[in-house]
């Protein structure tokens, strides 16, 4: 998540600048065509404008749906970030004085469950753009990917025993191992006597509204942006910007008549084909770019932080003395 006011113009740049290239270097040869006496490659500029109307209703269509998940991803969080606390002092104030290493027990194994959950969100898709050159140079150097600097067993290990650390690392889905594990222990606390019926529907109900959370944020990260729509996208929109320079060369080649600039304007048609190909390609990338919300993305929901800002709030209510310390954004990005 970027923390900024804005992104400056220069990031911008930076991004795009691979992009920014090319799309000049478009404009550029039917211009250099035109002037070399190739005037035929002119066509009308109308179709081109029905087609960049329709290409401002789609990808406007995809940014919507693209802020539609990312706004989803946030609200799941926050929704985990509740049912965590609640979850926390309800099983602290019924049981803390009877078994406080049990409560213990329990936190850390909420803990462990928000960094596995934090892992497997981070996992790469197929269809994610993490891969992309411009995604990698904007990365380099400015921030990190804490799930790409260590391993799961590794961040675990602090939270879990070691019986505990190995039976939750041979499952597949070791989150919905954890959360299975909690609501044993649970069950094993009214067995005992220690937890009523009342208390433990109270707890198993934030055990549930938890894994409810958990398959949302699934559901978000298995199940990509269709691909028919982006695939649609992205053919009208490398149509529209490899006709547009054609589509203008007329209209600036007689831009200049009867002035001092006569037979100069043709050569704007560089600059502002470009720059009118760049305005529609960087919005559908800045779309594309806020459609998977837990990629790694410099526009990713903070789930680390997220995580890290509930482990704090936990180990207070144990009035833990050494607290762990905040995430704090990177070069204002914060993951």
């Amino acid at each position: 998540m970027h923390t900024g006011r804005r992104y400056t113009p220069l990031e911008f740049f930076r991004w795009s600048f691979r992009d920014t290239i090319l799309l000049l270097l478009i404009a550029t040869v039917p211009t250099v065509l035109y002037v070399c006496g190739l005037t035929f490659i002119a066509i009308p500029w109308q179709p081109i404008a029905v087609l960049g109307t329709a290409m401002a209703f789609i990808v406007g269509f995809k940014n919507n749906a693209s802020y539609g998940r990312i706004w989803e991803a946030r609200q799941i969080y926050g929704a985990i970030i509740n049912d965590s606390r609640s979850f926390a002092y309800t099983l602290r104030d019924i049981i803390n004085n009877q078994q406080p290493q049990t409560v213990q027990q329990i936190f850390y194994r909420h803990f462990a469950w928000l960094t596995a959950l934090r892992f497997q969100l981070r996992e790469p898709r197929s269809w994610e753009n993490m891969r992309r050159s411009s995604n990698k140079d904007f990365l380099r150097g400015r921030y990190i990917i804490p799930e790409c600097e260590s391993t799961l067993e590794e961040a675990l290990k602090p939270y879990l025993t070691g019986e505990e650390l190995r039976y939750v690392l041979s499952k597949k889905n070791k989150a919905t191992q954890l959360t299975a594990m909690q609501s044993q222990a649970l069950a094993a606390l009214r067995q005992e006597g220690l937890l009523n019926d009342f208390e433990w529907t109270t707890l198993q109900g934030s055990i549930m509204r938890l894994t409810d959370s958990e398959g949302r944020a699934e559901r978000i990260k298995n199940f990509p942006y269709p691909r028919n729509f982006a695939s649609v996208t992205t053919y009208l929109l490398f149509i529209f910007i490899i006709l547009l320079p054609f589509g203008l060369l007329k209209e600036y080649s007689k831009l200049g008549d009867g002035t001092v600039l006569e037979g100069y304007t043709i050569w704007f048609n560089i600059l502002f084909s470009a720059v009118v190909a760049w305005a529609f390609h960087i919005l559908d990338t800045i779309g594309e770019s806020a459609v998977n919300p837990f990629e790694g993305s410099a526009n990713d929901i903070p789930i680390t932080q997220i995580s890290r800002t509930i482990e704090i709030d936990m180990r207070d209510m144990l009035d833990e003395p050494s607290l762990p310390e905040p995430i704090v954004p990177q070069n204002n990005i914060v993951l």
